[in-house]
């Protein structure tokens, strides 16, 4: 069951990826997204932390709210 949670999951979380069109815009290069999610984890990790916070979650609520 744990499996099944998690593959779930994993693949909500490519979705938003592929929902995000940086999967597009990148010609699918895995180490550009990579490298981006890389530059995320290290804002989150700084002081910018809870500005980066505010401003992501209102993006991606303004685009679920889009669509």
């Amino acid at each position: 069951m744990q499996r099944r949670a998690r593959t779930k999951h994993l693949i909500e979380l490519g979705g938003l990826v592929v929902k995000s069109g940086v999967v597009e815009m990148t010609g699918d290069d895995r180490a550009v997204i990579l490298g981006a999610l890389l530059w995320m984890a290290d804002k989150l990790k700084s002081e910018e932390r809870d500005r980066a916070l505010a401003l992501w979650a209102g993006k991606g609520k303004q685009t679920f709210d889009e669509n």
